[in-house]
């Protein structure tokens, strides 16, 4: 469950740290408290990733502070309007955050008064970048899961 909530822009990867937490209180011993450590740094560099992704893609490609800013805002805000717009499981939530972070960079860049040309490169280096953010988080995600299973079921 939590995998499929992080597909579609949910916490689902700490909704997996804390259910671990939980079984780990229910039922001591199954698993460890640096189990619990390294599930969590793993959801933490998710989120952090996700994140920041947007705005490096924007910096990667040329664009100013301003429009990391943006891509960070408009990936944010794209990813909800677009799981809530576009119904098709993790398509829209790809496509909100990829169109909002694209929107939110080419626009504050535009406003900061750069080029047409150079807004428009920020732009998709911070769609790009955004997409590529959110994948990463849900193959972090996979790799909590892992670790949860192969723990939890190894003698």
């Amino acid at each position: 469950l939590g995998l499929v909530l992080t597909l579609v822009g949910l916490p689902g990867n700490w909704l997996m740290v804390f259910a671990t937490a939980l079984v780990a209180w229910i039922e001591p011993g199954l698993f460890s408290l640096w189990t619990l450590g390294g599930i969590t740094l793993l959801a933490l560099l998710g989120e952090f990733v996700e994140f920041f992704s947007g705005a490096a893609g924007a910096k990667r490609s040329g664009g100013t502070r301003r429009g990391s800013i943006g891509a960070i805002l408009g990936g944010i805000i794209g990813g909800v309007l677009g799981t809530g717009m576009i119904p098709i499981a993790v398509i829209g939530t790809l496509i909100g955050m990829g169109l909002g972070a694209f929107l939110g960079a080419g626009l504050l860049e535009l406003l900061g008064g750069q080029t047409m040309e150079l807004s428009f490169r920020a732009a998709r280096g911070a769609a790009v970048g955004r997409v590529f953010g959110f994948l990463a988080k849900f193959v972090i995600g996979i790799g909590i899961w892992l670790i949860v299973t192969v723990t939890a079921f190894w003698p």
